[in-house]
C-alpha cells in the first residue's frame, strides 16, 4: 500500500502533525508512507519515525507522485491543496473541504488533524508527539528571536535585555535569514543546521522564543520553555501540556503584518524574567503542565 501525505509547510507545522503521521503508521504498519514537504525538513522528518520517504515539495506546488492508494491532506482546508492531491489520481482521499468534513475554525492544530483521521477510522493519540532524546540536559538557555513573520517577532532589544539579565549561559540562535537579527542580541549567535539547532533545543535547560518552529521543537523534547504569543492564540498553536509557560495578552491580529503585533508588544521584559524565575527556581527546572499567563 502506498500512502501520500501532504504537509508542505514549516517546522512547527510538521511537528504538530506528528500524532497524525504516527496514527497513519500504526493503522497501516506495512504501508509505504511518503510525505510531501520541503526538502530542508529532512532531518526533522527522520526523527519522527513514521515516514518512509520525504518527497521534496514546496507549498501548493505540483506533487511528483502518481496513483497513491491513499492520499491524506494535512496541509489545509483547500481548495488548492485538495486539487494538488487529486492531480496525483489517488484511489482514496482523506481531506477537509467536503460536506461531511468541514474545516474546524477554532480548534487546536493537533486536534484538527487527529480528528480528521479519526473520522476516517484511523485512531490517533494526540499526546504522541515526543521525539527521542538526543543527549543529557545542559545548563544552556536558548533564546531564539526569529519567526516566520514580523508580526510574531518580539523586539530584539527586549530579547537583548533578557539575555543580559540571564548571563553567560544564554545561547542566541538564528534560523535562515535571521543572523543579522540575532546579532542585535549577541555578536556571536549560533546559526547551525536544522539538526544542530534541534539538538541544542533538545538538550537545553530552557528555551525563550515566540510562536515559531523552535517552540514546537521544545515541546517535542519536553524542554522547558517561555513562549511569547501574538498575534495567534496559544489555544490554537500553543503547547497543550508540558513544562511550558505561555505569555499572551489575549488579543489576536494579522499574522502577516509587517511589524510586531500590538498584543505581543505588551509583553514586557519584566514579565519574561518573572516567568524564567518561575521555571529556574524549580528543583528539576520544569513545570507539571503548560500554562498561559496574561497581564
Amino acid at each position: 500500500m502506498r500512502i501520500l501525505v501532504l504537509r508542505a509547510l514549516g517546522l512547527g507545522d510538521l511537528l504538530t502533525a506528528v500524532p497524525a503521521l504516527r496514527g497513519l503508521r500504526a493503522m497501516f504498519p506495512r504501508a509505504e508512507i511518503t510525505l510531501a514537504a520541503p526538502a530542508w525538513l529532512a532531518d526533522a522528518v527522520d526523527r519522527i519515525d513514521a515516514v518512509d520517504h520525504l518527497l521534496p515539495t514546496e507549498a501548493l506546488a505540483p506533487i511528483e507522485f502518481e496513483q497513491p492508494d491513499l492520499a491524506v491532506n494535512l496541509h489545509g482546508k483547500g481548495p488548492q491543496s485538495v486539487e494538488r492531491l487529486l492531480a496525483t489520481d489517488p484511489r482514496r482521499l482523506i481531506t477537509y473541504g467536503q460536506e461531511t468534513l468541514r474545516w474546524p475554525e477554532e480548534q487546536h492544530e493537533l486536534l484538527r488533524w487527529c480528528n480528521l483521521l479519526e473520522r476516517n477510522g484511523i485512531p490517533c493519540d494526540i499526546g504522541d508527539l515526543r521525539l527521542p532524546a538526543v543527549g543529557p540536559r545542559t545548563g544552556r538557555i536558548v533564546i531564539h528571536p526569529g519567526a516566520s513573520t514580523e508580526a510574531r517577532r518580539w523586539p530584539a532589544e527586549r530579547y537583548a535585555a533578557v539575555a543580559r539579565a540571564l548571563g553567560p549561559e544564554v545561547v542566541v540562535t538564528a534560523g535562515p535569514g535571521e543572523y543579522d537579527l540575532a546579532r542585535r542580541i549577541t555578536p556571536d549567535p549560533v546559526a547551525g543546521t536544522l539538526s544542530e539547532l534541534m539538538d541544542l533545543v533538545a538538550t537545553a535547560r530552557l528555551v525563550i522564543c515566540g510562536d515559531t518552529g523552535i517552540a514546537h521543537v521544545a515541546t517535542a523534547y519536553s524542554t522547558p520553555s517561555i513562549l511569547l504569543f501574538g498575534p495567534v492564540s496559544p489555544h490554537i498553536w500553543g503547547p497543550l501540556k508540558g513544562p511550558h509557560t505561555v505569555l499572551w495578552h489575549g488579543d489576536t491580529g494579522d499574522t502577516f503584518a509587517g511589524e510586531p503585533d500590538p498584543g505581543l508588544l505588551r509583553i514586557t521584559v519584566a514579565e519574561v524574567l518573572d516567568a524564567v524565575g518561575g521555571v529556574l527556581c524549580k528543583p528539576d527546572g520544569s513545570a507539571s503542565s503548560a500554562r498561559a499567563t496574561s497581564a
